[in-house]
């Protein structure tokens, strides 16, 4: 595999002079796009005329990764020319959370061939039940497929998230590139380090992903009494107290959800992913440190998945670093500590870039896909 990846910044035009030698049917071109780029698509245009042949992706976010940086209005670029690794690009639209599961049991029919080895998948941020998406995923059935993503974000708007395809702005779409073969290795990892507090309440009413009610009460009065003066910014203040979840007391597996939205007339939560009605529901809060320190713990993870046995590695390394707005938020000046920390977990020869995003996929740690929010999640790729 050979790679580069570079920047554009806005007013200071792109980071290289010349775009790499690297078009070919098997170069992966990857791009995450400040919102700010839906008027100005001329500058996708330009990657997409350089790279004829080459299968363009990407989508629009919450903010920037471009190595240990963090940046708005700007573009990070991967290109990644495969030697001996055939993919495959295709996209499919959602109109509303009730497509999710079609549009991902979509994405797998289309994608699935007996050498499949991984699936990246980038999701429309607001129109999408994670849950329902990564279900119908996960409809691949073979244990050996790697499933990871993110939800595209708006910044901290939450008005409207766009995807790249080939070139192309579009909207209401689940996008996704195949990976095929047995010469890519590819690692996740997936960390949170939020604290959780408050007593584990039941959810007593809720409809796919709306929360309506926990311990029978309205589930958005008992949230803003939490939140306190921070109440008046929902949804976005939401994001700093996200909600764990489990089945019952004996499930030591909890899924973090983060608020989408909130509707003040029916009292009622929309979350990222699935609400079960009868699953236990606790707060969390920030752990500064425990943050930062997850980022490092998902960079070590994703490394060790993809290395295997080899030790040590000298081959380039693509790293897709996705971490959830509501972390940045958060972290404020702190941001770019927890993107030098993945780097440092990671091979010498890793190149990173990434986005803050409205939600991320990946299994939790081996196993099928799942919807995470609150965390940094990892793609690694490299050629043996």
């Amino acid at each position: 595999m050979q790679l580069q990846t570079f920047q554009y910044r806005d007013k200071q035009g792109w980071s290289v002079s010349s775009f790499p030698d690297l078009d070919s049917e098997n170069t992966l071109v990857l791009l995450f796009c400040s919102p700010d780029f839906k008027n100005q698509p001329q500058i996708i245009h330009e990657l997409a005329k350089y790279f004829p042949k080459s299968k363009i992706i990407g989508c629009s976010s919450a903010g920037e990764i471009a190595g240990n940086n963090v940046n708005d209005h700007s573009i990070s670029v991967a290109v990644a020319k495969f030697e001996r690794t055939p993919i495959k690009i295709v996209k499919t639209e959602i109109n509303g959370a009730a497509d999710s599961y079609k549009a991902g049991e979509e994405i797998a029919k289309e994608l699935n061939q007996n050498d499949l080895r991984g699936l990246f998948v980038l999701s429309d941020g607001l129109k999408v039940n994670g849950t329902d998406l990564v279900r119908g995923l996960n409809t691949i059935q073979k244990g050996n497929i790697s499933i990871t993503g993110g939800l595209a974000g708006d910044g901290s708007r939450f008005q409207e998230t766009w995807s790249v395809f080939n070139g192309e702005i579009i909207n209401n779409s689940v996008i996704a590139v195949g990976f095929y073969g047995n010469h890519i290795q590819i690692g996740h990892g997936s960390r949170g380090g939020w604290d959780i507090f408050g007593p584990e309440r039941r959810i007593t009413r809720s409809e796919n992903n709306i929360l309506y009610e926990l311990d029978y009460k309205p589930a958005l009065t008992l949230y803003k009494e939490y939140l306190g003066d921070r109440a008046s910014g929902l949804p976005a203040t939401g994001l700093l107290f996200p909600l764990a979840i489990r089945k019952d007391e004996n499930d030591s597996h909890q899924l973090v959800r983060t608020i989408l939205a909130v509707d003040e007339s029916a009292q009622s939560l929309t979350f990222a992913g699935d609400m079960p009605t009868g699953y236990l529901a606790q707060l969390m809060r920030a752990n500064f440190d425990r943050i930062i320190s997850a980022a490092d713990e998902a960079g070590e993870v994703a490394a060790k998945i993809m290395l295997g046995t080899e030790g040590e590695i000298t081959k380039p390394v693509l790293a897709v670093a996705i971490s959830c707005v509501g972390r940045r938020l958060l972290l404020g000046e702190r941001t770019e500590e927890e993107t030098e920390s993945v780097l440092e977990a990671l091979p010498k020869s890793a190149q990173q870039i990434g986005f803050y995003s409205y939600g991320e996929l990946s299994p939790h740690t081996t196993g099928k896909c799942d919807l995470h929010n609150q965390t940094m999640t990892l793609t690694t790729l490299c050629e043996d």
